[in-house]
């Protein structure tokens, strides 16, 4: 028997693989969240599909998503980035990616972990919204409205609402799977 899936992941065997073994799948760690954040932002205008396929090529990139080495990038490692291929050349994101490692290690210092900070969001539980298909998954929520004021006004870039609702999926802050998939059984 054939298990059924969310629709949007039916595209290949990356996307199949994320949806089943990561998407929506609660993450406390700092160094994953860290990594779903900068992930997320340079989706912003473009496919998670674009972003998933170089996902590796991020990793080598921006050493293995190492926010505390990415808050020290100088103009030069920017440079270097600019010119590499296998991610998204696109010097805002990268200038972004380096301001947002500096702005999680004070939210860190702070909050004692990022994730505190982000899970208090939703009372540190997954939100399930219980959609039945996936027009009932929404792109934006008041949650996700609110967290993207506050990553703003802590000086985050390329957090917009929708950017931020992805990343509460694809962390597991909230729960989308539509009601018949086998993930959901879990």
């Amino acid at each position: 028997m054939e298990k059924i899936r969310c629709g949007w992941c039916d595209k290949d065997d990356l996307y199949r693989k994320y949806h089943d073994e990561e998407w929506g799948r609660p993450i406390y760690d700092d160094e994953t969240i860290f990594e779903f954040l900068i992930l997320e932002s340079f989706q912003a205008g473009l496919s998670w599909y674009t972003i998933l396929s170089k996902r590796e090529n991020f990793r080598k990139a921006f050493d293995d998503f190492n926010y505390k080495k990415i808050a020290d990038y100088t103009e030069d490692k920017i440079e270097e980035l600019m010119n590499d291929a296998g991610i998204i050349r696109n010097r805002l994101k990268i200038s972004a990616t380096v301001s947002n490692a500096q702005r999680f290690l004070e939210i860190q210092k702070e909050f004692g972990s990022f994730s505190k900070y982000i899970w208090g969001f939703v009372g540190g539980n997954p939100v399930d919204n219980c959609p039945k298909t996936l027009a009932d998954v929404p792109a934006v929520t008041d949650i996700s409205d609110a967290l993207s004021k506050d990553l703003k006004k802590r000086g985050f870039k390329f957090m917009g609402s929708t950017v931020v609702y992805a990343h509460m999926q694809a962390t597991g802050m909230v729960n989308d799977h539509i009601e018949n998939c086998f993930v959901r059984q879990i």
